[in-house]
């Protein structure tokens, strides 16, 4: 596969990723009283585990988290900017979307054992990290290009960028 194919494909799998984030995050930023309690008193496999962020005083505080995480990443995808950083907390919020629609062995329904999309968008995710998928079409190439993360007082960040 020529380089510019290779560059056109991170970039349509980076654009995806951010649409789903962000499409996501228009039901939970834009609905007034959005709470992650609902969701997570129906999980089932690791019920035990997730009950612990439906209390009163943690649930707005998850709830705020979930919604504007979403945003977030769905932002730093969709232009490119700290990939590195945003793809993999996007894929530890997938694998916890994955525990908590876990009924095991299924996931969501009886269609879907064990592997479903969240953990193919896990990979997907991850391999935009490694490939530096923000280079390609992202401001993650001109920020690595400039004197503030080349020589200045944000070159510890470089990594971060590129």
């Amino acid at each position: 596969m020529s380089d510019i194919v290779s560059k056109r494909f991170l970039l349509a799998l980076r654009l995806g990723m951010a649409w789903t984030f962000l499409y996501a995050c228009t039901h939970q930023v834009f609905v007034p009283n959005f709470s992650i309690v609902g969701f997570l008193n129906s999980t089932k496999t690791f019920h035990g585990f997730f009950s612990y962020f439906t209390g009163p005083v943690i649930a707005p505080i998850v709830s705020f988290m979930v919604a504007y995480g979403h945003l977030a990443i769905g932002l730093s995808l969709l232009f490119g900017v700290f990939v590195r950083i945003s793809a993999p907390i996007g894929a530890l919020v997938l694998f916890m979307y994955w525990m908590a629609n876990m009924n095991f062995p299924y996931v969501v329904n009886h269609e879907n054992f064990i592997i479903d999309s969240h953990i193919i968008y896990c990979i997907v995710l991850i391999m935009l990290a490694v490939k530096k998928a923000g280079h390609y079409y992202g401001l993650d190439n001109v920020l690595a290009q400039t004197d503030l993360f080349k020589n200045g007082s944000l070159s510890k960040l470089k990594p971060v960028v590129g």
